[in-house]
């Protein structure tokens, strides 16, 4: 694992080393760079693989080819003797030159036979081509800026923003993509001049041009007359990929372990590791003390390790979240607004005191039906079918008699969001329920100036993953949505962010790319039999994992945000949001601010997410633009 940079083009001679040393959390073992002309690539490396002869840059036998990579390549001794076969000779043990080999052999068409998690650029010296790539989940990130004959990429934009001609300007488009969802889409980010290298995506510069091309997409949905494997099949198809992914991810030469929350993906996690290693395997989970148990799973990551016998460990997390936040901030670089950001930085932390490879359930819940969101798309085509009168009534009714709470189930806040959307076709329904704000509540925050920056939609990309669903199923368009926009850009982007914050390496089993294609071709009827959520994944584990952690319901990894912003987190949210700071800076109205922070403290409507999401805008201008003078929009 690694943070990498490189330069193509005249830029100051120690523009490289000065990136490199920015991304210095990513990889604390080793550092390099290589220079040629106006061409230079650096790496700071976190060493997992090949401790003594994997130092990067790394050039192949011949030195026509040089590279810096950052990730692990699961299938890389496999590939190496397709490779050796061939005729390639190696110097040393790594995958990083596995790469090498397999770029020699293949050219571009070398990605299709990567099976892990990779972002990597590779000068081709005969060539005068600098050629990059990105994993097909986006595991691992790339950012780039070109403007003439400059280019410039990192792992992360503080990298790029040290070299003075990088602009701080904003992309409105990503920000109008944050206040919606919570995260940047997957080809901006929150600065104009800099890019993100998309998932499933190469791209190849030559002659100052930048290419583009996508190399993998999810699966074409299955026709409803497809033929289905039974039950019993379909389970046992899932486990034997899941125990295979697992085992491909246990490749290290250093200790790693597992983070286990007590929910089902992490328990199959620790089921499937224990299933292909007979040696230590070390647990990790994070709770949240007393008073909070709708938010607290540590109970049930307990019976997981005592079942499997592992050397488990807890960390409670106190709500001194606000000591937090500076940090997290810092290691987004953009405005990043899923407040499971704060557990997964703080079991990061403690689980990198133990081991230096970690891995994660992340990607269960969007590949067998995990949210119970999913279950709405089933429940919202029935009430779509009732008479208009009917569903008048009920939208009138209903959201007064189911309350709104502070809990992990909000029903009343579920409630409140599905006969508000009912009207709407699929998928402006579901989509509608993963905002934060929707258009109408944009219109309504914010200001003038601001509307006139927040032109067109925000969701083309999610519109576009559900139209190609599948099984004659929108279930299945749902889980496209989540497989095309919130799994990459939001939860591997905060795994990713989290984890390197400490120099720890995460692995997820659930988002190798042969699990998600088998995932896709399973009816969603059959991963999710009636109201059962990931009941496929439950009927696969069952005869090894406890029954209370398959009969729980889904808590998710999140912290009790609600009740933090009405204590501990309460100056905070005075403080950031305070009404003369946010009418100086002319983003949003004042008055719906306001509004919004008086219903959550009296706690009438639930705003959580809502002022988590303004609240981290503020911080993030706090961090990156105000050092250059207290910013406005005016």
């Amino acid at each position: 694992m690694c943070g990498i940079a490189g330069c193509v083009g005249a830029g100051p001679p120690d523009v490289v080393a000065t990136m490199v040393a920015l991304l210095a959390h990513r990889g604390p073992d080793d550092s390099g760079t290589w220079t040629e002309g106006e061409t230079a690539l650096g790496m700071t490396r976190l060493a997992i693989i090949d401790l003594h002869t994997g130092r990067q840059p790394m050039t192949d036998a011949s030195g026509s080819l040089v590279i810096v990579f950052n990730g692990e390549i699961y299938n890389f001794r496999s590939l190496r003797a397709e490779l050796e076969a061939r005729g390639r000779r190696f110097r040393t043990q790594s995958d990083t030159e596995v790469i090498l080999g397999a770029y020699a052999e293949y050219g571009e068409e070398c990605v299709a036979r990567l099976r892990g998690m990779f972002a990597f650029a590779i000068w081709d010296r005969a060539r005068r081509t600098l050629f990059l790539a990105r994993d097909r989940l986006g595991k691992k990130p790339l950012y780039y800026w070109h403007r003439g004959g400059l280019f410039l990429f990192a792992s992360e934009p503080k990298a790029l923003l040290r070299h003075p001609a990088v602009s701080r300007s904003l992309d409105w488009k990503a920000l109008h993509h944050y206040l919606a969802f919570g995260y940047t889409p997957a080809a901006r980010s929150i600065f104009a001049a800099i890019a993100k290298l998309p998932p499933a995506h190469t791209g190849t510069l030559r002659d100052g041009r930048l290419s583009l091309r996508r190399y993998w997409r999810l699966p074409a949905g299955m026709p409803t007359s497809a033929a289905q494997p039974s039950l019993e099949d379909a389970a046992a198809l899932v486990r034997s990929h899941l125990r295979e992914s697992v085992r491909l991810r246990l490749e290290s030469d250093v200790p790693l372990g597992v983070f286990l929350s007590g929910g089902v993906d992490s328990s199959a996690v620790v089921a499937s590791m224990r299933e292909v290693t007979s040696g230590r395997i070390s647990t990790f989970s994070v709770g949240f003390g007393r008073g909070f148990a709708s938010y607290d799973e540590l109970p049930y990551a307990r019976l997981v390790a005592q079942r499997f016998a592992t050397d488990h460990h807890e960390e409670v997390l106190e709500p001194k979240v606000a000591e937090l936040l500076a940090a997290i901030v810092q290691h987004f670089d953009e405005p990043f607004a899923d407040s499971s950001a704060v557990p997964t930085f703080v079991v990061a932390q403690a689980t990198a005191r133990h081991v230096k490879v970690a891995l994660t359930g992340i990607g269960g819940d969007e590949a067998f039906g995990g949210y119970p969101r999913y279950l709405g798309v089933r429940v919202s085509e029935r009430y779509a079918r009732l008479p208009r009168a009917l569903r008048r009534t009920v939208a009138a009714v209903a959201p007064r008699l189911v309350s709104e709470s502070r809990s992990s189930r909000n029903l009343g806040d579920w409630v409140q969001r599905f006969v508000t959307g009912a009207e709407a076709p699929m998928p402006d329904r579901y989509i509608g329920w993963t905002r934060f704000f929707d258009d109408a509540c944009l219109g309504r925050l914010a200001t003038p100036a601001l509307r006139a920056k927040l032109a067109g939609p925000a969701d083309e990309v999610q519109r576009s993953a559900f139209s190609a669903h599948g099984h004659g199923d929108s279930m299945d368009g749902a889980f496209r949505v989540d497989l095309e926009t919130y799994l990459p850009d939001d939860l591997l982007t905060m795994a990713d962010r989290m984890s390197m914050a400490h120099s720890l390496e995460l692995r997820a089993p659930f988002c190798d790319h042969r699990l998600i294609e088998a995932s896709l071709a399973i009816p969603p009827a059959t991963k999710v039999p009636g109201r059962r959520l990931k009941g496929l994944l439950k009927t696969a584990f069952a005869d090894v994992l406890p029954a209370p952690v398959l009969s729980h319901r889904k808590q998710g990894f999140m912290i009790p945000l609600g009740a933090w912003l009405t204590t501990d987190l309460r100056g905070t949210l005075e403080e950031l949001l305070a009404l003369e700071k946010v009418r100086a800076r002319g983003l949003f109205e004042p008055a719906e601010v306001e509004r919004l922070k008086a219903e959550h403290l009296a706690g009438t409507r639930m705003h959580a997410d809502r002022l988590w999401t303004l609240m981290m805008a503020e911080l993030w201008i706090r961090e990156y633009l105000d050092p250059r003078g207290a910013w406005t929009l005016r």
